[in-house]
């Protein structure tokens, strides 16, 4: 029983590691892109364990995560330094959420739907092309999820997610499939903003018509019909007046 015991909580440790790991990396991370670091240096690594109450391998390896993500960077003689916005991996999906949890804003939503017209479109019209059996049911679930989210049954969030996501991943490139995440993660502030202006979830409709364009084999219509979809998001952002919502 003992033996067993041991082997369990030896089991934990690993876990229990990243998990500080993690929850550092989270709570470094927020302080960085709401530019808590803006005024002061970048504390040390002893600093920071003594703050957290980490030992200083969580330290160490958070640190190192941040830097990966393009956040903080280590100079001669300067220690850590946090990292300019422009050096940033908008790419990561940590970077992406902290960016879009910092403060609401409206250019940077607009950014990402930039990219969003430039990727999603040409995605749908891939899928038509190339979408198999298996891809067309994914994308058709994903429409009866907000279908039934309309009725109370589903997460009009996570359905209209769903949709999305299944179409990069039914246009065959992996190269679309891996923007998964990053979709993903930005369409949660993007769907809450429409959702919130509008009154209403997105329209199933206007997703029904790319899923229809897709199941016909038809690229063009496809992507017509995706960009639709973004556009009418951009016009929103465009129109949008802070004081009136």
């Amino acid at each position: 029983m003992a033996t067993s015991l041991s082997r369990s909580q030896d089991e934990l440790r690993p876990q229990l590691g990243r998990n500080l790991t993690y929850g550092l990396l989270d709570r470094l991370g927020r302080a960085i892109v709401t530019g808590q670091y803006e005024t002061q240096p970048f504390p040390t690594e002893a600093e920071l364990t003594k703050q957290h109450g980490v030992s200083r391998s969580v330290t160490r390896e958070a640190v190192k995560m941040l830097t990966a993500k393009g956040l903080l960077s280590a100079r001669p003689r300067q220690g850590t330094v946090v990292e300019p916005t422009s050096s940033w991996n908008l790419f990561d999906t940590d970077v992406l959420r902290w960016l879009l949890e910092r403060q609401f804003s409206v250019d940077l939503l607009k950014q990402f739907n930039q990219l969003r017209v430039a990727i999603e479109p040409e995605a749908a019209a891939l899928a038509a092309r190339f979408a198999d059996e298996d891809d067309m049911t994914v994308i058709a679930e994903g429409l009866a999820r907000m279908v039934a989210a309309e009725k109370g049954l589903d997460d009009t969030l996570e359905a209209d997610i769903a949709f999305h996501v299944s179409i990069l991943r039914a246009s065959g490139n992996p190269f679309y499939a891996q923007f998964r995440d990053v979709v993903g993660t930005a369409l949660r502030t993007s769907i809450r903003f429409t959702n919130r202006v509008k009154g209403r979830t997105a329209n199933v409709g206007d997703h029904g018509r790319v899923l229809d364009a897709i199941k016909a084999r038809d690229p063009d219509a496809a992507r017509i019909a995706m960009r639709a979809l973004i556009s009418d998001v951009l016009e929103l952002i465009d129109t949008y007046e802070p004081s009136a919502s």
